[in-house]
């Protein structure tokens, strides 16, 4: 495994102790998001130690402002590659998320990610945040919506406000 002291220590920063596994799950997810990476568009930043700080610990960012998402139904819109959500499900094992996207290609990669790391209580959804927020099994449905670099703030707050 790789040196990964930067991501341990900055977790504990933001009072989030990760365990040998969830160090693993890091590791191997930046193993897999490289590897496809390769064969489909999904990030720009590759080097090790910038995935670890501008990824893996800025999606866990949330934790530092006291949002408590242990136990939280959580929306993680327009995931891309998987941040914040899959990040935040490493962390925050017992949380419930759903990833949605509206590449299906994306989807693919999710799905196979949550298989690889083992996750549960995730699930990776095909969907347009302009659609999927008239369906009644996503409506009103979340203790949280999260995003990154999605669309600017006040259209970002129009599509997260009917999750």
């Amino acid at each position: 495994m790789r040196d990964n002291s930067m991501l341990v220590t900055g977790a504990k920063a933001l009072g989030i102790s990760l365990s040998e596994k969830q160090q693993q799950q890091f590791e191997a997810y930046y193993e897999y998001l490289i590897a496809q990476n390769e064969v489909m568009n999904l990030t720009a930043i590759t080097e090790y130690e910038e995935v670890l700080q501008k990824h893996f610990l800025d999606s866990l960012l949330i934790a530092k402002n006291g949002v408590k998402l242990q136990g939280a139904r959580v929306l993680d819109l327009g995931t891309g590659a998987g941040f914040p959500g899959i990040p935040l499900k490493i962390a925050f094992p017992d949380m419930e998320i759903v990833l949605m996207d509206s590449l299906n290609k994306r989807i693919q990669f999710l799905n196979r990610c949550i298989e690889l790391l083992d996750l549960k209580k995730i699930t990776a959804v095909h969907a347009r945040a302009e659609e999927a927020g008239r369906k009644k099994e996503y409506r009103e449905s979340f203790d949280y919506c999260v995003s990154r670099a999605v669309a600017r703030l006040s259209s970002l707050s129009e599509f997260c406000i009917p999750f």
